[in-house]
């Protein structure tokens, strides 16, 4: 295993405001691409939901984490998780991908082999973008949900992208059996073992394959969808991995078997 060295910051002492823009964001007439951000800000109003395009983002840079969701899904349907991740003081991008999105026109679930290249092509529109003074370029990562999560492989093995150092693959697997490869990046697997959409073997086999430093939270008795009693372990236990990887915060990692411990509900093996 070639372990993970994350770069050297510090990390936010306090709880942002979230604030969100949405973009219309198109890869080509037929691949268009609408992108919900979630963001650190400094006027929203804590406790309601995040205001579309009116909060001033907060003051600094911040790590991105570009979030794919899964079959007939949408960003949206994570936004309490994404916002979490922002309130702790990051960028989350979540596309809506054009065949496998909730009520997609042309539904086609074998287009998730054309996504990879759509979060890379996200990217360099954010990079690019009225965002851009607010997103820390040198630290990136990659998550995704069921075939999010086969998205998110495929940014780290047949399409990778050197600008990731960090992914979480939630309840997926891998993407066209391809090796990860490219420099160490951290990865966190989360799976349920009850899970009958994607098996819990299928994800425990690509945890295996990661050259990388990595760790593995397993949902005991969890099924594919996030439940309400596993929310707060794979929430506390990604965002303190997030925290590790992307900022470098030592204590955050230390903190990672006490996140998943929370409600009882998870195991956690730790290759970090």
């Amino acid at each position: 295993m070639t372990p993970f060295v994350p770069r050297p910051g510090a990390a936010p002492a306090h709880s942002y405001h979230v604030g969100r823009r949405d973009f219309a964001f198109a890869r080509g007439d037929d691949r268009p691409l609408p992108t919900s951000v979630w963001y650190p800000a400094e006027d929203a109003v804590p406790d309601r939901p995040a205001p579309v395009d009116a909060a001033t983002p907060a003051a600094g840079r911040f790590p991105l984490i570009l979030f794919s969701h899964g079959l007939t899904s949408s960003p949206t349907d994570f936004e309490a998780m994404l916002s979490r991740w922002a309130q702790a003081g990051f960028v989350v991008a979540g596309p809506a991908f054009p065949h496998t999105r909730y009520e997609a026109e042309k539904f086609d679930a074998e287009d998730i082999v054309n996504q990879p290249a759509d979060v890379r092509y996200v990217l360099d529109q954010l990079l690019g973008g009225e965002l851009r003074p607010v997103i820390d370029e040198h630290r990136i990562a990659a998550a995704g949900h069921s075939g999010g999560g086969i998205t998110t492989a495929g940014l780290f093995s047949a399409q990778r992208d050197a600008r990731l150092t960090a992914g979480l693959v939630i309840a997926g697997t891998d993407f066209q059996g391809t090796p990860f490869t490219g420099p160490p990046a951290a990865m966190l697997f989360v799976h349920g073992t009850k899970d009958d959409t994607v098996a819990w073997s299928a994800g425990r086999t690509v945890f295996e394959a990661v050259p990388w430093s990595r760790a593995m939270l397993t949902i005991q008795d969890g099924g594919h969808v996030i439940e309400s009693d596993s929310f707060e372990p794979i929430t506390r236990t990604s965002t303190d991995f997030w925290r590790w990887a992307l900022y470098g915060d030592a204590t955050a990692k230390a903190r990672i078997p006490a996140d998943a411990a929370v409600n009882g509900v998870a195991t956690l093996e730790n290759r970090l």
